[in-house]
């Protein structure tokens, strides 16, 4: 998929690539992007156009990943944005999901075990997103910080001495418990339910998929590996 850059128009963009606008809502932008720049809009917003050229271009494109680029902007940008993803799952993506499944299960057969069993999946998959967003609120993300700040104001990957090297994580449990939600719909639901309710909640959930694949790309190989490399600076 073709990189987007800051000379080019932000509407024809999200026109091609509606699943962005909740991306760009992060940085503050909203819809009635009229024929403005990504630059444009980002000098209006006071933003890092190559911050979130970077997120959106990462977003757009599985094979993207900048890791060194990312490894230059400061450690309260990551964690700002990682934040603001944290709040829409909790505010939009969760409620939606939950509204929609709500809907899907009360006007399909009742007594169906799929049924069931999807529900309890939901609410297994609710409690482990919802457990580490807290976390990271109230443990992780201000640890980082209290560590950079420690170090100075400058970005991570121009700290002299600190070395950044990407790590292997083991398989993230909300993004496998989120595949398997999408695996029980997709293989084994049965019995009269409402296929129109059944798709927005498997729409829904593909797209959280996305997004949750995406947070945890920057989360574990940018800003883990940072964090470690900044700790060894600090003992």
């Amino acid at each position: 998929m073709p990189l987007v850059y800051p000379n080019m128009q932000l509407s024809e963009v999200v026109e091609e690539h509606p699943s962005l606008i909740p991306v760009i809502n992060r940085f503050g932008i909203r819809l009635g992007l009229g024929d403005k720049s990504v630059k444009t809009l980002c000098e209006e917003h006071s933003l890092d156009t190559d911050f979130l050229l970077t997120v959106i271009n990462t977003f757009l494109n599985e094979e993207y990943f900048p890791e060194k680029k990312l490894q230059t902007f400061h450690t309260s940008q990551i964690i700002d944005y990682l934040t603001k993803t944290n709040q829409y799952y909790l505010r939009y993506q969760l409620p939606n999901i939950e509204r929609h499944l709500g809907s899907f299960i009360s006007m399909s057969t009742p007594g169906n075990p799929t049924l069931g069993l999807i529900g309890r999946f939901f609410s297994s998959f609710k409690e482990e997103l919802i457990a580490r967003i807290e976390k990271d609120d109230k443990i992780w993300f201000p640890y980082c910080m209290s560590l950079s700040k420690k170090l100075g104001k400058e970005p991570a990957g121009t700290i002299d001495g600190l070395q950044i090297t990407s790590e292997q994580r083991t398989e993230d449990t909300i993004e496998a418990l989120l595949a398997d939600l999408k695996s029980i719909m997709v293989k084994h639901l049965s019995g009269d339910y409402d296929e129109n309710l059944c798709h927005a909640v498997l729409f829904s959930i593909c797209s959280l998929e996305k997004d949750i694949k995406q947070h945890n790309r920057i989360r574990y190989r940018i800003l883990t590996p940072m964090v470690s490399a900044m700790e060894k600076l600090c003992i």
